[in-house]
């Protein structure tokens, strides 16, 4: 793309490799982070999960955090756990720890993961992983179908606002807290493109404005900035 580099805000800080590729797209992408994780485990649940980690269990992971969290927290070798997770980079966390193996199915959302638990047709109890703000489609989805979900705090989620005085012609959002943030402290024109990690995002969004919303189609950091290329293309 000819003239000046497109201005790009991520309400996520972004490593420095998709930085660099993102300059070679034309694309200048200033990251902030617009939230704070904050690991929240009491000595009750450590000790849960110290005691599930030595069975069998079917646990659902739906965010990269609860991830990081839960796997900093055990003590042994990856335990004999049957895993439904979110895709992208949630999945890709499990992997530093776990055998692809124990990751019995992963989806792109919490919908579409409770329908793949429900169709696995031997479950009646799972242990989801979750932080204070997680949002309610997978347990009431699962508890439809009369499958017991024990959920477990594992981190909280601290909004951390900052004031932008630049126009960006697109903004990448990557959860519905840093869409609260953002738009607790910030107006946007009506041209600049949102960019969204999932339905549940754009969802949030849209309840602040009636900017284009763009969805990734796959919940990984890498597609949102391919899809700010294709679409400034």
């Amino acid at each position: 793309m000819a003239g000046n580099k497109i201005k790009i805000l991520s309400t996520r800080l972004l490593n420095s490799e998709l930085l660099q590729k993102a300059g070679l797209q034309d694309m200048d992408v200033e990251a902030n982070a617009f939230i704070k994780i904050i690991p929240d485990v009491s000595q009750e649940t450590d000790a849960f999960i110290q005691s599930l980690a030595l069975q069998p269990a079917t646990v659902i992971f739906t965010s990269i955090n609860a991830v990081n969290v839960v796997t900093s927290r055990l003590t042994i070798a990856a335990p004999p756990w049957k895993i439904f997770s979110i895709g992208g980079a949630t999945k890709n966390a499990l992997l530093y720890f776990f055998d692809a193996s124990s990751i019995i199915a992963d989806a792109k959302n919490a919908i579409l993961l409770s329908e793949k638990i429900i169709a696995y047709g031997e479950i009646k109890e799972v242990v989801f992983f979750c932080g204070n703000r997680r949002m309610n489609h997978l347990p009431e989805r699962l508890g439809t179908a009369n499958i017991k979900v024990n959920e477990l705090l594992v981190y909280r989620t601290i909004e951390t606002p900052v004031i932008t005085t630049m126009e960006y012609e697109g903004i990448l959002f990557f959860s519905p807290s840093a869409a609260d943030s953002f738009f607790s402290t910030n107006t946007i024109p009506v041209h600049t493109v949102l960019f969204s990690i999932g339905e549940s995002t754009t969802a949030a969004i849209q309840s602040y404005c009636g900017n284009k919303v763009i969805t990734s189609q796959w919940p990984a950091e890498s597609n949102m900035l391919e899809m700010v290329a294709d679409y400034f293309k």
